[in-house]
């Protein structure tokens, strides 16, 4: 099993940048594919970007592509999601989510991820 912290959250202005981070514990994270989701007020929680196990593969939400970048350092068990040129629509619940289900290739369904952090608040301020 692996369990998941995010940080770096916060109060940012549109057009500013915020990095997100999302700790593990577990032995075996380097063999978990990660995804970040989001759900902004009263909306439904959305796919923003995931990444294979070995990072050789990522995925980006159309809404998101060129202006968030996700990465991962799996000696320090973490990924990263670095958002920059941030929008007031970016504000919302930001979670990352591990699975091996789909082979660690980090898919874009939220119900293929066991595994999820609490959340970080992400409020863009026009």
């Amino acid at each position: 099993q692996v369990q998941l912290v995010e940080s770096g959250g916060g109060l940012v202005q549109a057009g500013g940048s915020l990095r997100l981070s999302c700790a593990a514990s577990g032995r075996t994270f380097s063999s978990y594919g990660v995804g970040w989701f989001r759900q902004g007020p009263g909306k439904e929680r959305a796919f923003v970007a995931a990444i294979s196990w070995s990072g050789g593969t990522t995925t980006y939400a159309d809404s998101v592509k060129g202006r968030f970048a996700i990465s991962r350092d799996n000696a320090e068990k973490t990924v990263y999601l670095q958002m920059n040129s941030l929008k007031p629509e970016d504000t919302a619940v930001y979670y990352c989510a591990a699975e091996k289900t789909s082979y660690g290739l980090g898919p874009v369904d939220a119900n293929e991820y066991p595994y999820w952090g609490q959340g970080t608040q992400v409020t863009v301020s026009s």
